[in-house]
């Protein structure tokens, strides 16, 4: 028979399918792609082999060894704020002032574990698109946040890299070594959550200071925008728990109507990646909150998946909204796009949601997402960088292949 996963999926197709999303041929061959599995093994036995398809959002199984770790004290006070003044020089801000913009750097899942070169070749073509930070996504080291790995993993590769770099934690930087001795997050808050500038034994001959965000979730205020950073834990799929989802509530509430509004976070929300596909979960926390509290950001940002996607969200309002999954940051394995996909029209809408829209993906080449910010816009840029096989100088001026606007007098 049909596992239970699988005959999930079925329905949900057959529900698209009725609902006049599919013509001609098009369920056929989305029913072919599946090859939906039969079990092979006795009840009792686990192995997840269904690749998602034809879907955005899942609600994910909870899986015997990604368990939720609980989190480290803050390092701050609440509500847990870091303002970009207290970090950028004062030439740097006077020069954001005087043009009128902020530019930084976005993405996540950057650890380059068994093969460096894609990290340092986005490291590279970063350092050939200056911007005044770097807001990474989550997953700095792999596989399981320890100390030893910031060397390899994080401070040799940003070493020319001039600007300042904040971080989410993602599932890799919170899932503790088996049988190990480090605590979930430790070395995370030790180079991330600091509370001196003292550089950390684990830059070695690295002359970078830690960064001192006041807690694993936490706001950055700068000019022109509001970030605001969850953390969504190690399991699958994401799971936050009541007081960091008060806390989130209350910062949407909190956040100054007139700078742009960004929520970032490491699991997706949305995602026809082939791998693991968007969160459940994560679509409900936002969307409570977003309820509760009449406030709908600019953009949402988050990783986890490892290639680049673009969604358009209409939201109850009629605001559009930027969902970016920006994950190709430099962990060696980029995560195809469902097959389905393939056999769409991009931009299109997407099968299994009638308020979405896919409207670029690239899943072939790492890269990342260079955002400027003004009183009156948000935009973003998509750049890739050369494959490892290729020509190293071509980071040096490195390939547009995405832009998106979003006009900022009509938020929220």
């Amino acid at each position: 028979m049909l596992c239970h996963h699988n005959s999930q999926i079925l329905a949900r197709i057959l529900c698209c399918n009725n609902a006049g999303y599919f013509k001609g041929p098009g369920l056929t061959k989305i029913l072919l792609s599946m090859r939906l599995s039969f079990r092979h093994v006795k009840e009792g036995f686990i192995h997840e082999a269904t690749r998602p398809n034809a879907t955005s959002v899942k609600a994910h199984n909870p899986r015997g060894n990604q368990k939720f770790q609980d989190l480290p004290a803050p390092s701050g006070q609440s509500p847990y704020h870091l303002s970009l003044d207290d970090i950028l020089s004062s030439r740097e801000l006077e020069k954001i002032k005087k043009d009128g913009s902020l530019s930084f750097h976005c993405v996540g899942d950057t650890g380059g574990v068994k093969n460096p070169a894609p990290q340092q070749l986005v490291a590279l073509a970063m350092e050939n698109k200056p911007a005044s930070f770097f807001y990474h996504l989550g997953d700095v080291v792999y596989f399981y946040g320890e100390a030893k790995e910031y060397y390899p993993q994080f401070y040799e590769p940003y070493q020319y890299y001039k600007s300042p770099i904040f971080a989410l934690a993602g599932n890799h930087d919170g899932d503790p070594l088996p049988g190990g001795s480090e605590k979930s997050l430790e070395a995370f808050v030790r180079n991330f959550c600091a509370t001196s500038k003292d550089i950390t034994p684990d830059a070695g001959e690295i002359n970078r200071s830690p960064m001192i965000q006041p807690n694993v979730y936490w706001t950055l205020e700068a000019p022109y925008v509001t970030i605001i950073g969850l953390y969504t834990n190690v399991p699958e799929g994401g799971v936050v728990k009541k007081d960091q989802e008060d806390w989130f509530q209350k910062e949407l509430e909190s956040a100054d109507k007139k700078k742009a509004l960004i929520v970032a976070l490491h699991h997706p929300v949305l995602s026809m990646d082939s791998q693991h596909s968007g969160s459940q979960r994560m679509l409900e926390l936002l969307d409570n909150a977003f309820d509760k509290t009449g406030v709908i950001p600019d953009a949402v940002f988050t990783a986890h998946v490892h290639n680049y996607q673009r969604f358009t969200r209409t939201h109850k309002n009629n605001k559009k909204v930027p969902y970016i999954v920006a994950g190709a940051g430099g962990y060696w394995h980029l995560h195809w796009i469902q097959k389905s996909v393939k056999a769409m029209t991009v931009p299109g809408p997407i099968p299994d949601r009638d308020d979405v829209t896919l409207e670029k993906y690239c899943d072939d080449h790492h890269g990342f997402v260079l955002l400027q910010v003004t009183p009156e816009k948000l935009s973003g840029e998509y750049y890739i960088a050369p494959n490892p096989q290729d020509s190293w100088h071509r980071a040096e001026s490195p390939e547009r292949f995405d832009s998106f606007e979003v006009p900022l007098q009509k938020r929220r």
